[in-house]
């Protein structure tokens, strides 16, 4: 038996299992690139528009080191690619990360790993599967995403430099979630560390963006974000930068491969830190328990929360400039001139940042499933520890903690929007915008629990709602769905603030909703077995 024995059933395999999530994280990515290129085209339909967005936004530091810069200001694919650079490397990344450590890592610590190396498998095979369900997955994006934009009306060979940028990047991170898969002993720390080093990687890339012209661009060479931005499509088509891509992450293959032969089945490279005899005074609780499992998590969260609020404010103060058009000059007029199109540019990304708190509910109560399913519930629940005491942490977590991340964005943004305009005012106007966004996603949090009470392994369905939400919030006016389709997005109903009037009462709605899915979710919670 060969070192790689049993590949192609692993691979199989994990196809198999990854059915629904491999689609849906393609579609949503391609659907993302052109309906992105087919707003470009409405709000930047001359050079003229285009040459003045360019200039805006090559001059405003907090957009360069949010998105990147605009390299070629007369060319509709270039300026279309100004946020999905970014956007598409990212996405890409974490789901090379996800696929990489749900294949290595996860199936170690669960056990399956183990039973399934009872067989003919080789010691190699887990790792060569992972690489191989992740490369084809980039692969089949790369290929995917240059269709989408070429049929909505760009280039072809601009669409493929897109395309393989973004793989790149996916690839890349894959590889080096491969190596930290290795390095360490759970799944939780593995996807953990390479997220952490997809947002280091992400902010040296925005660091060396936003350089003057003395100062450190270079950081962004040392940014895998940054190589797939230097692809550069429609504006040069830098075909010689996959080079090196291809050269990181074949070494970086090799060292995770080198580790695999150097560490026991279910270890890690680095030995786990061993814990005090005694719990600390403040870990005596379920909930205090629940907080030390997801403190890291949280922190990540809050620190992109407040980047984000700090971005948003940095480029409000200039969205009224950034737009050049006849079209978009209408369009500024019927809002009520500049300052309604910023305020319409921040309620709809107070918006997104709704979106994002939910995510981190849905994140947050998911990790009710994994106890549970790890068999490490039952020997809490065993002692004194109430069902309901034990469930409360994740929801507790869920809820305030995406409340305080909301707030934390819209204190952020109004304080960085003050200081540029000059009005006091905003810090409270952004915050309470920043508020009335809460109970939508409250909502999206009852309906995790709802699911994880119900029939637990629903639980992970909860991305699958947070994603038909954000279809219908962004796809509904496009595809024409009728208004009541629409409203069964929670984010429907939330007021566009800052810049309107609005009406408590959908709010309170949505807020009883969420307590009564909340708690139908824990009730069905204490009638059901464990594991069932």
């Amino acid at each position: 038996m060969t070192a790689l024995a049993g590949t192609g059933a692993l691979t199989r395999l994990a196809l198999r299992r990854d059915r629904i999530m491999l689609p849906v994280w393609i579609y949503l990515i391609v659907i993302m690139a052109a309906s992105t290129v087919s707003s470009t085209k409405g709000l930047y339909p001359d050079v003229a528009s285009r040459a003045q967005l360019a200039s805006n936004t090559n001059s405003t530091p907090a957009l360069v080191a949010l998105y990147g810069r605009v390299y070629d200001p007369t060319s509709l694919g270039a300026v279309s690619m100004l946020k999905l650079n970014v956007l598409g490397a990212i996405a890409a990344a974490a789901l090379s990360i996800v696929l990489v450590v749900r294949h290595t890592r996860a199936d170690e610590e669960s056990g399956r790993q183990e039973l399934v190396g009872a067989t003919a498998v080789g010691r190699r095979a887990p790792l060569t599967s992972a690489l191989t369900v992740m490369l084809s997955t980039n692969l089949t994006l790369a290929v995917l995403c240059a269709l989408g934009l070429t049929i909505a009306g760009l280039p072809v060979a601009g669409s493929a430099a897109a395309g393989l940028a973004w793989g790149g990047v996916g690839v890349v991170f894959g590889a080096i979630a491969a190596v930290v898969a290795q390095l360490t002993a759970h799944a939780r720390t593995a996807t953990g560390y390479s997220f952490a080093a997809l947002g280091a990687f992400y902010l040296i890339r925005a660091l060396g963006d936003a350089s003057g012209s003395g100062g450190p661009r270079w950081l962004s060479w040392l940014s895998p974000i940054g190589w797939g931005q230097q692809f550069r499509p429609y504006a040069g088509n830098r075909w010689w930068v996959l080079l090196i891509m291809v050269a990181f992450a074949g070494v970086t293959t090799v060292v995770a491969y080198s580790l695999v032969s150097r560490r026991d089945l279910g270890a890690g490279i680095l030995p786990d830190r061993e814990g005090p005899a005694r719990a600390a005074p403040g870990l005596r609780g379920a909930v205090s328990l629940w907080w030390r499992l997801q403190r890291g998590s949280v922190l990540g969260w809050t620190i992109a929360f407040v980047v984000l609020g700090a971005a948003l404010g940095g480029i409000a103060s200039n969205v009224g400039n950034m737009v050049g058009s006849q079209q978009a000059h209408d369009f500024i007029t019927k809002l009520g001139g500049e300052k309604g199109i910023t305020d319409a540019f921040l309620a709809t990304d107070m918006v997104f940042a709704s979106i994002f708190a939910a995510a981190f509910g849905v994140q947050a109560i998911g990790r009710l499933r994994a106890e549970e399913t790890g068999q490490r519930a039952e020997p809490v629940l065993a002692t004194a520890v109430s069902r309901w005491r034990w469930a409360a942490g994740p929801v507790l977590i869920a809820l305030l903690g995406g409340a305080v991340m909301l707030l934390l964005t819209g204190l952020t943004s109004g304080a960085v929007y003050a200081m540029q305009s000059g009005d006091g005012a905003q810090l409270g106007r952004l915050a309470g915008a920043a508020l009335v966004q809460i109970p939508a996603a409250w909502v999206v949090v009852g309906v995790v629990v709802l699911g994880y009470g119900l029939v637990p392994r629903f639980t992970s369905l909860g991305w699958a709602v947070l994603v038909v939400f954000l279809l219908i919030g962004e796809m509904g006016p496009l595809l024409r769905l009728p208004q009541w389709a629409m409203n069964l997005s929670p984010f429907a109903h939330t007021p566009k603030l800052p810049g309107t009037t609005w009406s408590a009462t959908p709010l309170l709605w949505m807020l009883a909703i969420a307590a009564a899915l909340v708690g139908a979710g824990l009730w069905a919670f204490r009638r059901r077995d464990l594991t069932s």
